[in-house]
């Protein structure tokens, strides 16, 4: 009788380490799965910080861009209202 019963506990500890081994494989798996996930995310971040800074540029480009053709506008103003009284008029309303 206490053959079985040391059987059935070296039975239940087998199990155990069965159920253990199973579990340090899935854990495994899933660190390595995010691990994956991770470094997926990172190279993402990175391309996206690249874009953002591209676009930056660009705004600055246009922006830069929007205040040379403002002056020029404004020049060309000036210079028809010297020309033209009437264009004088115009503007100031």
């Amino acid at each position: 009788m206490g053959g079985l019963a040391g059987m059935e506990k070296f039975s239940h500890l087998e199990d155990k380490i069965y159920l253990t081994i199973e579990f340090a494989k899935k854990m495994r798996e899933e660190k390595e799965r995010i691990e994956r996930e991770m470094s997926s995310l990172r190279h993402e971040v990175s391309n996206l910080l690249t874009e953002k800074n591209r676009l930056e540029e660009k705004v600055e480009d246009l922006l830069s861009e929007r205040d040379a053709i403002q002056l020029k506008v404004e020049a060309m103003l000036d210079a028809m209202t010297i020309i033209e009284p009437d264009v004088a008029e115009a503007v100031r309303r």
